[in-house]
């Protein structure tokens, strides 16, 4: 079992993954362009005319005949090296659940990517708010990137609970059943995961296609493609999710019973540090108990 080292290597990597995937993301209409262009002459001439609009490097003509220029191809040929070092190079922190197949590597590099994504949204939610309040001249584009990032974080954040099984659940009933019973209510409960993102793919991925294929936008003054890349990663996801269920199921059959309590939730670790911290005595010279509180809480008249 391979756990977190710290290296610098494991957080640079999921960010390197992360901008080429936003500036993909941004250009991926020239793609579209370049290899399916629409066949309807007033869709193709919408789509080019969206891309001149947001295109970051007008300047630079497209290769091989197409819209996608060198920074486009470059980012497109880094984003699966940088994928694969990412899955290769992430290393399981102490608290995190201790398996460790193919698909848990790559829902813990996820999990890398959404805690990259929520520094990065928190930055951007900074900023904004210095320039509202600061300067007085608040962004155009600030909310509707949070918005998108925390989007991506939503959907990223349910593939890598479900890898650490973090799920909400209750074990009042599953805790009390033979281990031959709980693996029936496993086998259940994955059929149901399995079953919801089948249905939810067959159901959905005409409009998501639809979405991504018009690069349909927000419809703002940002206007960026949050309909057009946000569908088909719910139905990405729900499919990963699926997938991992299944893995979860596997992996957990031979393992033994687990009786859950309240003390699941208290990192042993964390626990030690807060005794170091507040001495040997547990408080140190400060009464934290509740008489002492409730006696020194002033009550009202």
């Amino acid at each position: 079992m391979q756990e977190k080292s710290g290296s610098p290597i494991e957080w640079l990597i999921p960010l390197a993954f992360i901008v080429c995937a936003a500036w993909l993301t941004w250009h991926l209409p020239a793609f579209t362009l370049s290899w399916f262009p629409p066949e309807d002459p007033s869709q193709y001439d919408k789509l080019s005319a969206l891309f001149g609009r947001i295109d970051v490097t007008p300047g630079m003509g497209g290769l091989f005949g197409g819209y996608a220029d060198m920074v486009d191809w470059g980012a497109l040929l880094l984003l699966p090296i940088f994928g694969y070092i990412g899955v290769r190079t992430v290393r399981r922190a102490p608290m995190e659940f201790e398996s460790w197949k193919p698909l848990d590597r790559l829902a813990v590099f996820i999990g890398r990517l959404t805690m990259m994504l929520i520094v990065l949204l928190c930055c951007v939610m900074i900023y904004e708010v210095i320039l509202r309040y600061v300067f007085e001249a608040p962004t155009l584009w600030a909310n509707e990137l949070s918005l998108w990032l925390a989007g991506f974080v939503f959907l990223c954040a349910g593939l890598y609970a479900m890898q650490q099984r973090s799920h909400i659940r209750i074990f009042l009933l599953y805790d009390m059943l033979p281990r031959v019973l709980q693996r029936t209510c496993d086998c259940i409960s994955t059929a149901l995961i399995v079953t919801f993102a089948f249905f939810l793919v067959y159901g959905g991925y005409g409009e998501a296609f639809d979405k991504f294929y018009r690069w349909e936008t927000f419809g703002t003054a940002f206007d960026p493609p949050i309909p057009a890349t946000l569908k088909p990663m719910v139905l990405l996801v729900i499919v990963l999710v699926a997938f991992q269920a299944v893995v979860n199921l596997v992996s957990d059959w031979h393992a033994e019973p687990v009786i859950h309590s309240a003390a699941d939730d208290i990192d042993p670790d964390e626990l030690e540090r807060i005794k170091a911290a507040v001495g040997s005595d547990g408080t140190g010279d400060l009464d934290v108990t509740r008489g002492s509180i409730q006696s020194n809480t002033p009550r009202n008249s």
